[in-house]
């Protein structure tokens, strides 16, 4: 196949159609109903976190700031995905463009990436304050904090930009009917009607050492807390670390689980309804449980909640109060 005929093949296909879950006209409205509602918890949850962040000057430590940044990384994840599929339910054509599903996939990978150097940074965060603590506020600034932050969103938005511009530049001929409700680079390396073994190659590299070496990161640390906090002497001050580590290694092992049969597991493809499942777990059910995890074992998050929802109710007092005025 020579240039000119691949551009050719190249500009055949303008849209990619996202099968989705293929069910009648009544349970696709039912998943919409359902999936709404999700995804509005999603939105209240994480939203609440970053209010509680940025409104109790309690909170304005390192652990919750990073905190803050993950539930906002949620927030735009869930955004990448799930308002599409939401649409998709209701059309009939099912129709993304082909930028437009391009856009998707960078931004889905990006976020999905940048989680990963989130979760491995609040990892590296505990294990200096509980293995530290004398150290901690040298160690950890404001500054640092802040630099931390910066470059989990700047290589996790970094990571995964070469595998979607190789995989952008295949020809993609026809059929352009994809079996998901995203668009994933597996699905769309099917679609190429050419071999294209180095962006494969390079798509599964890169997800592959991004999960396998952040876990393992994790893991490392987690487990030199672990020892850390045997050590302490105080069987409150046990609990306390114990408390806030399980929130973040649960977190971990809720996000990991399922992105690692997705993305590592050789054999995950060979099951067609598996890529759905996983995906749907990892990119709309752990963005809803997150703020349950973090807000259901810590206390600070919670008084913190709690004065959120009481602003929130004097708020609605005023508006309510200021509106009977203007009726009157």
């Amino acid at each position: 196949m020579n240039i000119s005929e691949s551009a050719s093949h190249y500009e055949s296909v303008r849209e990619f159609i996202l099968l989705g879950f293929p069910c009648s006209r009544e349970i696709q409205v039912i998943l919409f109903m359902f999936f709404s509602i999700i995804y509005l918890l999603t939105l209240m949850g994480n939203g609440a976190i970053i209010c509680a962040v940025c409104w109790d000057q309690h909170l304005h430590t390192p652990m919750y700031i990073l905190l803050g940044n993950f539930a906002f990384l949620e927030i735009w994840y869930v955004n990448s995905t799930v308002p599409n599929t939401l649409i998709n339910f209701l059309s009939e054509s099912k129709a993304i463009s082909f930028t437009g599903c391009f856009l998707q996939l960078y931004f889905f990978f990006s976020m999905g990436s940048t989680e990963c150097f989130f979760l491995s940074a609040m990892s590296f965060d505990r294990y200096f304050a509980i293995c530290h603590p004398l150290h901690y506020a040298t160690i950890m600034t404001g500054r640092r904090c802040f630099s931390l932050v910066i470059a989990c969103w700047v290589c996790g938005f970094l990571w995964y930009l070469v595998p979607v511009i190789l995989i952008s530049q295949l020809p993609f001929c026809g059929p352009n009917a994809i079996d998901h409700f995203v668009c994933d680079s597996g699905p769309l390396l099917t679609l190429s009607c050419a071999p294209a073994p180095m962006s494969k190659l390079t798509s599964y590299t890169l997800s592959s050492l991004i999960i396998l070496l952040s876990f393992l990161f994790i893991l490392i640390s987690y487990a030199l807390v672990l020892l850390a906090v045997l050590r302490l002497p105080s069987a409150s001050s046990r609990q306390k670390a114990f408390s806030t580590c399980g929130s973040h290694l649960a977190v971990v092992l809720l996000f990991y689980g399922t992105i690692m049969v997705m993305h590592v597991s050789p054999g995950s493809s060979h099951f067609t309804s598996l890529p759905k499942i996983m995906t749907l777990f990892y990119a709309m059910v752990t963005p809803l449980i997150n703020p349950l995890i973090y807000s259901l074992r810590n206390k600070d998050m919670k008084k913190a909640l709690r004065k959120v929802l009481e602003k929130f109710k004097i708020s609605l007092k005023v508006f309510g109060s200021r509106r009977r005025r203007n009726v009157g």
